[in-house]
């Protein structure tokens, strides 16, 4: 056995000077601008990803600030200073775990000692974890931390910057670490192996550098593992042997690759973990190369020839199948069942063309589906419907076309805001309305036909715009042109004028939301009494609310033309509460027909009532009638 205890690699290849500090070049050149002027800050906090330098950046500065032969700015790192400080036992350096020591006592405690001397020229205090502190705690040091004694620096280290109380923040220079990128741990990974004679191959080295994940501590500590293993964890190279599998549309290799790896030691969502990663690294040699540095030339041809559509599938798959394995009771199951599915989506013999050919057949899928569109002989909502575009002949694009044609979507129709194919009529736009007291126009000799009837939501029909067969012809023209207006007599004169049903259900559902809305306030009240010929009757509570919905007659009209496609008055009427239709128009004749106003009523030669008809008309004898039994009590 050596005399002396194995050390990590992580411990043992620490960065001692600022030159030796990787991935961050914006921290060293600022420390080393600060140590050259003699600008040095009462306090710095530096935050970022573990395993970035956090703490070895605070000590290296300790040590420089200590240090008694100081190289523009870099410790020598052969004084005795800054040996003390490299092995952990100077008293002019003290480190402090935030973590275990978070209490307002322990905050005290380093703020009594601050001021105490020491044997270097600078004390410095490197709080790690700053976040843990509790609120108390960090109010406790805030004082001190403003204003520390002379001579005395904080470095306080943090994963989690936003969880540091902002009055903390705002003492302290704030400096933000960075994940390193795969060029850079690769080289630290090579001169490792080679300083510590540790004889790993590329494969090695790289499977290292994957498991670092942009950390320097991380990717160490990997290194170490697969040194003490003698190899590469199995998850690495089942990640590019599932790869290769969902590639090749192969299940079975796949299946084979996931057990070889578990039966090695890996477990299901470290192996999902390593998939998704070298799909990622595949994409990104897909997408965007510059951003693909350091990938396999392997992983990058598997790839290119699996085609952008599948990776995605593929990524998305496996994610999915990363949460899911969170709460299974199999996650082994979870994630067979994930590569499988990555894998029978790509048939044999195809590549990037299926890709497309698969988004085209979703998207025709979807429109299929919003369209309530099943092909022939299927019924909607079964499960033959759903497997219906699979199930057919041909290709998928070919099958959801089918579908659409069984179901006649695919047919041409033209757009109402076009022209119409040549030999086509237009539909009438809406004319100014002729005055209400315009006789009404004397009806063809021909019988034109009645307007057709579409259901509105209610159930009942309503009567359709019927095309006109009058009026300037529609040219055929070029399709982004606006259809002109048709002239003023396209509006047809049909004998079959729409009944008062028809008006009714029209007026609700349609006419008066159309209006203006002063109008719509004002025709609001009223309702349709009688339809005939082409006069339509429309009762208001009084004569002064007629009077007062006549300016907007010419409007209401103009809205029944445009619905109905006819040309029709309508004539406003007093509302005499008695029953609409043929019945009651015999005995009724309205005030602005016969000229005459409403009846007035003379109060003096009315009548009071006798004792004991009608209802009581004081206010004693009206609340004896509520309460019958009561009795009035007199004081």
């Amino acid at each position: 056995m050596a005399d002396q205890p194995y050390q990590s690699l992580y411990r043992r290849f620490r960065p001692q000077r600022f030159s030796d500090l990787r991935g961050q070049p914006h921290v060293v050149a600022a420390m080393l601008g600060a140590l050259r002027s003699g600008r040095i800050s009462h306090a710095y906090l530096f935050s970022g990803p573990r395993g970035t330098g956090k703490t070895s950046t605070a000590r290296i500065l300790a040590k420089a600030l200590n240090c008694l032969q100081p190289d523009e700015g870099e410790p020598c790192g052969v004084c005795e200073s800054c040996e003390a400080i490299a092995a952990g036992r100077s008293l002019s350096v003290h480190e402090l775990d935030a973590a275990s020591h978070n209490g307002v006592e322990a905050m005290r405690d380093l703020i009594a000692r601050a001021p105490i001397g020491s044997p270097g020229r600078w004390k410095v205090y490197i709080v790690d974890e700053v976040h843990m502190l509790s609120t108390a705690a960090s109010n406790a040091l805030l004082k001190t931390l403003e204003e520390p004694p002379r001579q005395v620096v904080f470095v306080l280290a943090t994963t989690d910057a936003h969880k540091v109380l902002p009055t903390v923040r705002s003492r302290t220079q704030h400096f933000e670490f960075r994940l390193l990128d795969k060029e850079e741990l690769v080289a630290l990974v090579t001169e490792v192996d080679s300083a510590a004679d540790l004889g790993l191959g590329e494969a090695e080295l790289r499977a290292a550098v994957t498991r670092g994940a942009g950390s320097a501590r991380d990717t160490l500590s990997a290194l170490d593992q697969i040194v003490a293993a003698g190899g590469a964890p199995q998850d690495v190279f089942a990640s590019v042997q599932l790869v290769e599998a969902i590639a090749g549309g192969d299940p079975s290799a796949a299946l084979v690759a996931v057990d070889r790896a578990i039966a090695a030691g890996a477990d299901p969502p470290r192996i999902a973990e390593s998939v998704v990663g070298t799909l990622r690294e595949g994409f990104l040699s897909l997408m965007a190369p510059s951003l693909a540095k350091g990938v396999e030339p392997r992983v990058a041809d598997l790839a290119r020839s699996m085609g952008a559509a599948v990776v995605v599938k593929a990524l998305e798959g496996l994610g999915r199948s990363q949460v899911a394995m969170r709460d299974a009771l199999d996650p082994r199951m979870v994630l067979e069942l994930a590569v499988v599915r990555a894998a029978g989506e790509l048939p044999s013999g195809t590549g990037q063309d299926w890709g497309a050919s698969a988004r085209l057949e979703a998207r025709l899928a979807r429109l299929e589906e919003l369209a309530g569109i099943t092909p022939a002989g299927v019924h909607p909502g079964t499960q033959d419907a759903r497997d219906a575009p699979a199930s057919r002949g041909g290709s998928g694009v070919g099958a959801a076309r089918a579908a659409l044609l069984d179901s006649g979507a695919l047919q041409s129709q033209p757009s109402p805001a076009r022209k119409p194919p040549a030999g086509a009529t237009a539909s009438p736009s809406v004319p100014e309305a002729a005055p209400a007291h315009a006789p009404a126009p004397a009806p063809r000799a021909a019988e034109t036909p009645r307007a057709a009837e579409t259901p509105n939501a209610q159930g009942s029909a309503v009567p359709r715009p019927a095309p006109a067969r009058s009026g300037a012809p529609v040219t055929q023209g070029e399709g982004d042109k606006e259809l002109s207006a048709p002239p003023q007599d396209a509006l047809r004169e049909d004998p079959s004028f729409p009944s008062r049903e028809q008006l009714v259900m029209a007026w609700g559902d349609a006419v008066l939301a159309s209006l203006t809305p002063k109008a719509r306030a004002r025709f609001r009240a009223g309702r349709f009494l009688d339809a005939s010929g082409n006069v339509a009757t429309f009762a208001l509570p009084s004569s002064s609310h007629r009077d007062f919905c006549e300016p907007f007659r010419s409007e209401v009209e103009k809205a029944l033309n445009s619905h109905f496609g006819v040309r029709m008055s309508l004539r406003l009427a007093v509302d005499d509460g008695g029953a609409s239709g043929p019945s009651s128009r015999s005995g009724r004749k309205d005030s602005e027909e016969s000229g005459s106003a409403e009846e007035e009523v003379d109060i003096a030669s009315t009548v009071s009532a006798p004792p004991g008809d009608g209802p009581p008309t004081d206010a004693e004898a009206r609340i004896m009638a509520a309460f019958p039994g009561a009795q009035e009590m007199e004081q």
